[in-house]
């Protein structure tokens, strides 16, 4: 099977997810996006039937490539899931550092837009968080059970805890035009973490 995507197809996917991060779904059009992708509208109807079909693309390469970007980060090399997880906050924060529009989730901003008027785009967008909770959830259950194994709280719930925080410091961040606020709100985070998960140090 070939993986590969035409180029020009991959750039309109790179201008969709850009300019939806920095101006929303419905402030997006179709000549914005071949605008930024340098490509003719001809083209973009070639590859896509519509802005939704080109976003359900993005969405598709999201997924991949954040997953692959947080399976290669340093932090999920330590031995520690309580350190991994300490780690991915540490990671996200790090991130902060970027100009707002590319440390905000493509997936947070299509479903806060979309959640009432686009169903195909709104599961998407859900089923992609929720592979990436399942992800901390792992390393949560490895850590619960090590640190706070009696503990009454599951290890679902502070990972939607963990995506809430993150995607609520996006809206912040977006709100106050800088990212202190969300700095601030990761630092929080860290320490409801170590607080849930005691080392006994």
């Amino acid at each position: 099977m070939n993986d590969v995507v035409h180029p020009s197809r991959q750039k309109f996917i790179d201008a969709a997810t850009a300019l939806v991060r920095e101006q929303g779904y419905a402030g997006t059009s179709v000549d914005d996006i071949c605008a930024r992708a340098g490509l003719r509208k001809g083209s973009f109807f070639h590859h896509f039937k519509s802005k939704e079909e080109l976003l359900l693309a993005a969405i598709e390469h999201w997924n991949a490539f954040t997953g692959a970007v947080f399976a290669n980060a340093p932090y999920r090399c330590l031995p520690d899931p309580r350190d991994r997880l300490l780690g991915y906050v540490a990671f996200r924060a790090d991130i902060l550092d970027r100009p707002i529009p590319e440390f905000s989730c493509l997936l947070g901003t299509l479903t806060q837009e979309v959640y009432a008027s686009h169903p195909a785009l709104l599961a998407a967008s859900g089923d992609g968080m929720a592979g990436h909770i399942d992800e901390l959830v792992a390393d949560i259950t490895l850590a619960k059970a090590h640190y706070a194994a009696a503990a009454d709280w599951t290890p679902q719930s502070l990972g939607f805890f963990i995506q809430a925080a993150l995607q609520g410091s996006f809206v912040q961040a977006k709100a106050t035009g800088g990212a202190d606020v969300a700095r601030a709100n990761l630092d929080h985070l860290k320490r409801y973490i170590e607080t849930l998960l005691p080392n006994g140090k």
